[in-house]
């Protein structure tokens, strides 16, 4: 049995959060005259507590701290960056729980205040609604709940219909992408590219390594439009290219992941672009195929052709891991009308830059004005919104 990605027992499933009690925290109405408020209060913010298992999660940052600290520890790069993300994902829920309860006793403090100095009520306010803020937080990481959502993520990127402006528009996808990763202190690595000769790329891969990575970007699988004054264009005609956006969790090596190697067909070829001579002169390059279900894999990233089988396998076993998950969520297929996850005939997200300058989501209609700052990585707001819309999806 396959547990959470990071560690067995640290997956958002095993949460069990009772949306019933974040939509009572929101409906309580917080005046200093509520004279249940601040009991209601006080019984909320534990739930919260119970919910996500706070007590549990201080103790494995403690222990997972230990283990960090104990001689020999990064003598294994590899395990201890998985270790290392395993502390940084229930950091993430432990975090911000702390700090609402903490804000939770304060606000207890000023209700009692509120009795004597009814001129602190717009205090009280701007509190109540930063807690809300809060709590919408914790509510959107409850919505990662897959099997997989705190893996780290695999993504590819194609350029597909619309010649050189294609090219161009998936090496601006790649560079959005890597931007809202470093916003986020996501580490990324490039694992395979393949340059246009024209301009922008052929193709892209990279891992984004951090917490909840695939729970938040398996949603980007798909295809991507844009519409733009193509700058290839001499004559500054309007053109519509698209880049298809692939999607895998980072499996760790721990997770046990069936691959009959018999049924893996093992290419390789001589690697292109940057890497120096001994790059271009030798079959560095591997590229793994899987004969059942068709999926094929490549790397060309490393020197040698054994860091880059290494690393092909663990693309595989990724995308086997996606496949898997796929069923699972196929079993499902009635609570979603529009498909939440969609292949890359299907359109998810339209970006304009002209007539006007809008981004826009084809499934959960969220947009954003200012095509410039979502290209720079700030697309929160679009991931966030799907995480929503599939729940509501589900709910239909």
């Amino acid at each position: 049995m396959r547990g959470p990605c990071w560690i067995p027992h640290l997956g958002f499933a095993n949460f069990g959060l009772s949306f019933a009690d974040l939509d009572l925290a929101r409906k309580i109405k917080w005046t200093p005259n509520s004279s249940n408020a601040q009991n209601r209060f006080a019984s909320a913010l534990p739930n919260y507590g119970t919910v996500f298992d706070y007590d549990t999660k201080r103790n494995e940052v403690s222990a997972i701290e230990n283990q960090m600290a104990a001689p020999g520890f990064w003598d294994n790069q590899e395990k201890a960056q998985m270790v290392v993300g395993s502390l940084k994902s229930v950091k993430s829920i432990v975090g911000p729980m702390t700090n609402l309860l903490s804000a939770g006793e304060d606000l207890d403090a000023l209700l009692e205040m509120a009795n004597d100095e009814p001129e602190i009520e717009d205090e009280i306010r701007g509190e109540v609604t930063r807690l809300e803020s809060q709590l919408s937080n914790l509510e959107l990481k409850s919505l990662l709940n897959g099997p997989h959502d705190q893996c780290g993520a695999i993504m590819t990127i194609y350029a597909r219909d619309g010649g050189t402006d294609a090219n161009d528009w998936a090496a601006m996808m790649l560079r959005m992408y890597s931007q809202w990763a470093n916003q986020n202190d996501y580490e990324v690595v490039l694992i395979d590219r393949s340059d246009n000769d024209e301009a922008g790329i052929n193709n892209a891969t990279v891992a984004i390594r951090g917490p909840m990575a695939y729970g938040y970007l398996k949603g980007e699988q798909g295809m991507h439009r844009l519409v733009r004054i193509s700058p290839f264009n001499s004559e500054g005609k309007r053109q519509t290219s698209f880049a298809a956006v692939d999607v895998a969790p980072e499996v760790p090596d721990s997770e046990e992941i069936e691959i009959d190697e018999k049924e893996v067909k093992t290419d390789t070829y001589r690697a292109s672009g940057a890497g120096g001579q001994h790059v271009n002169k030798t079959d560095s390059a591997v590229r793994l195929t899987h004969k059942p279900t068709g999926i094929a894999v490549q790397c060309q990233s490393e020197r040698s052709q054994h860091k880059n089988r290494a690393q092909a396998w663990k693309m595989l076993r990724a995308q086997i891991a996606r496949l898997e998950d796929e069923k699972r969520e196929a079993e499902e297929a009635a609570k979603y009308k529009d498909k939440a996850r969609v292949g890359f005939g299907s359109q998810i997200r339209n970006y304009f830059l002209h007539p006007d300058q809008r981004v826009k989501d084809a499934r959960t209609g969220y947009s954003m004005g200012d095509f410039n700052k979502v290209l720079d990585g700030q697309i929160q707001g679009f991931l966030d919104a799907f995480l929503n819309w599939r729940v509501k999806s589900e709910g239909k």
